[in-house]
């Protein structure tokens, strides 16, 4: 029968090989500015470092989400538009839900790694594992509009009564008193379906 020694070294010696980050895990906030019609996310490269992912994947993500072009340049992202940085702190925090932080553990220690045509999240600290597609499709299953939150469109199109419309993630958003090609800051006051109703805050 083994003794405690023996089991310890055991456990030690099946414990994953990476080495793990001892120090408290935060992302740095979002320092941003407006230049032109461009909102700059002049940290995004330190942000990225943190992380520990790339910059173009995290780029993408971002300009997905925001629902406009973006561009990396040197040590900054610049996005078209003008955006708070609450919803790109926001949006960082979820990049880091969703393709950083270890379910199992909820350390940062992770690595993303295809296995076959699976991507999956594998963790250094605990050894866990989970195929990133999963995660991703939950989240598209769940509401990517809320009431009483704040938004930035372009309107696309006009409607019958003279409101613009544009189209995000499957919803109809009317805005009022808009015009075709109009960059907007709204409030979503009502959502029934997938039509959205809002209230405009300001045009960009």
């Amino acid at each position: 029968m083994q003794n405690y020694k023996d089991l310890l070294d055991r456990a030690f010696q099946n414990m994953p090989s990476g080495e793990t980050k001892a120090e408290r895990f935060v992302i740095p906030l979002a320092n941003t500015s407006i230049e032109g019609k461009t909102t700059v996310l002049e940290n995004f490269k330190e942000i990225a470092d943190v992380l520990n992912r790339e910059k173009p994947p995290l780029l993408k993500y971002l300009s997905r989400e925001l629902g406009t072009a973006g561009r990396s340049d040197d040590d900054r992202a610049i996005f078209q538009g003008k955006f708070f940085s609450e919803q790109i702190n926001d949006l960082i925090k979820e990049y880091s839900d969703e393709f950083v932080i270890c379910s199992e553990c909820g350390r940062p220690d992770t690595r993303l790694v295809r296995v076959g045509r699976v991507m999956t999240l594998q963790c250094d600290a605990c050894g866990g594992h989970r195929p990133i597609a999963k995660m991703k499709a939950k989240k598209k299953s769940e509401s990517v509009l809320e009431e009483g939150k704040t938004y930035d469109f372009t309107v696309e199109k006009m409607g019958k009564k003279n409101d613009g419309i544009a189209n995000f993630a499957g919803y109809t958003i009317f805005v009022p008193h808009t015009k075709k090609g109009e960059r907007v800051r709204v409030t979503v006051k009502k959502i029934t379906g997938k039509l959205a109703f809002t209230e405009l805050v300001e045009k960009l």
